[in-house]
């Protein structure tokens, strides 16, 4: 055989092999479609890795019967609760990647990888879009002598150590955040933890704590009644509920920020045809004006936008609060 006919052989052989790879390719991303189009197959579970009545299982129920509506199956609410939401987080790190098992987190998650680094499985989980987002609010009992941020950092300065927060516990979201506002005031409080954001709320109104830092959900009530004096909301807006409240940004601390999101995970290898059907029919709920309607009753604005801006979220918080527990000397394994 001359080498002019070995090298068209050579050359066929190469096509074919071109050609059958680009015919795999399609049948793999023919069947993901079919896949996606199937989906779901079954109820779909959401795991809140939190008590019944949490801020999270309020949200979710605003949005459940508009999504079963949309994806024809029900959607199934599931608390798994405890050690700071690890057990319901590690239960869908683990679970069947198809789309039929969610996990609904909170800021709290982001935390979680920041300070517990033997958790691998947390940062494996895939975003899928962020639900809502809402500002903390910076709160008194009424007996402390100050009604401005600057008001209370000069107390704290003129008697160190005195002052104290109440948080839903130790390594939440509310105990980093007070760390990094003390930090960026030169202030030095007593972080006093209770078990959940009730009892947080109920120390400062007792007065078993000087101050918190929580979610509006969780404080309007008591605000209204005069129990609490709102002195800040850590967003980049005032909040429409509290319209004479100052945002940290008005109240001298420009750089501090403190907001609360609420969102949902899919396990690592989810097919992504899945996971832009589910961020695809959430966005198209999120749109609705009753459910933004009743989101913007619980101090919550409607989020949405795609998979990777929520996960570029997460990843950019993890770095903050792995920065804020290193300074603050918190480790939570």
């Amino acid at each position: 055989m001359s080498a002019s006919a070995r090298t068209v052989i050579r050359s066929r052989r190469s096509a074919l092999r071109v050609f059958a790879a680009a015919a795999l390719s399609m049948a793999a991303h023919g069947a993901l479609q079919q896949e996606a189009f199937a989906f779901p197959e079954k109820p779909i579970r959401i795991m809140i890795p939190l008590p019944p009545g949490s801020v999270s299982d309020v949200v979710i129920r605003i949005v459940q019967p508009h999504l079963t509506e949309a994806l024809g199956k029900p959607l199934i609410i599931e608390h798994r609760p405890g050690a700071s939401g690890l057990i319901g987080s590690n239960a869908v790190a683990n679970a069947e990647p198809d789309g039929h098992s969610l996990l609904l987190v909170t800021t709290t998650h982001s935390i979680n990888s920041a300070t517990r680094p033997s958790q691998k499985g947390l940062r494996t989980l895939q975003p899928v879009i962020m639900i809502g987002r809402n500002s903390q609010l910076f709160l008194v009992n009424p007996g402390v002598n100050a009604r401005s941020l600057r008001e209370l950092v000069a107390l704290a300065k003129a008697e160190p150590q005195k002052y104290s927060y109440s948080t839903p516990g130790l390594g939440t979201q509310a105990h980093l955040l007070m760390e990094l506002w003390s930090t960026q005031a030169g202030i030095q409080l007593k972080h006093v933890p209770y078990p959940g954001g009730p009892p947080a709320v109920r120390a400062t109104v007792t007065g078993e704590s000087h101050m918190t830092l929580i979610s509006p959900l969780a404080s309007l009530a008591q605000v209204r009644a005069g129990e609490l004096r709102p002195l800040a909301t850590g967003g980049a807006e005032r909040e429409a509920e509290l319209p004479d409240v100052p945002t940290t940004a008005e109240a001298g601390f420009p750089e501090f920020r403190a907001n609360q999101w609420i969102g949902v995970l899919a396990p690592q290898g989810t097919p992504r045809p899945i996971i832009e059907k589910l961020n695809a029919e959430m966005q198209a709920v999120l749109k609705r004006a009753d459910v933004r309607e009743q989101l913007g009753k619980l101090g919550m604005m409607a989020a949405g936008g795609s998979p990777e801006e929520f996960g570029a979220l997460i990843d950019s918080e993890i770095r903050q609060w792995t920065d804020v527990a290193g300074r603050a000397g918190i480790k939570l394994e």
